[in-house]
């Protein structure tokens, strides 16, 4: 149960990824594969399911293979347990990713200590929340303590480091995942 590996599939965020990637609209990749807008977009959002025929056509509209979409094609689950033991190993300091897979959402939770030197910069917004133990984060030339469920949000393009001030200190850092082109006001960031 939760092991989204034994589920099927779900090639659209792959195509999407990689249609993106190279900077084409739906319509340039219907040209090239001789498929259908509305059928492209159906793809994209997981609503049709593309004949291996078909995925061979939109793989060479992308310059790539049906493997490589299919390798990087995300499992069709809505459902998946991380559990607590997963990659523990007591005293070590940590990060665990808390979703499987390539999501629009990534969390991450840091146990202990943690390299304070290291400047972080997400392309998209995160929140930090202070599970237990106390943190200092330096964010735009200003210093902040957290301390146990204090929440920290910082908008993407901020640059930032953070250290754990009290020892076991565990925080949760969400974020919005990084292949996804945030949207503000109408605008891609």
């Amino acid at each position: 149960m939760g092991d989204h590996k034994e589920r099927p599939l779900r090639v659209g965020a792959a195509v999407r990824r990689r249609r993106h990637a190279l900077e084409l609209t739906l319509a340039a990749v219907a040209e090239r594969s001789g498929l259908s807008v509305p059928f492209l977009s159906q793809i994209e959002n997981d609503r049709a399911r593309p004949s291996t025929a078909s995925l061979e056509k939109v793989a060479d509209a992308l310059r790539t293979t049906a493997v490589e979409l299919l390798a990087a094609a995300d499992p069709a689950c809505s459902v998946d347990v991380v559990r607590a033991d997963e990659g523990d190993e007591p005293g070590v300091p940590q990060a665990r990713s808390l979703v499987r897979g390539h999501h629009q959402m990534h969390a991450t939770e840091f146990t202990g200590d943690h390299d304070a030197g290291r400047e972080f910069q997400y392309r998209n917004d995160q929140l930090m929340y202070v599970a237990d133990g106390a943190v200092e984060v330096e964010a735009e030339g200003r210093a902040y303590r957290l301390g146990r469920g204090d929440t920290l949000y910082l908008t993407g393009g901020v640059r930032h480091r953070w250290r754990a001030t009290v020892p076991d200190t565990r925080i949760l850092v969400v974020a919005v995942a990084e292949h996804i082109e945030a949207v503000r006001g109408g605008k891609q960031r």
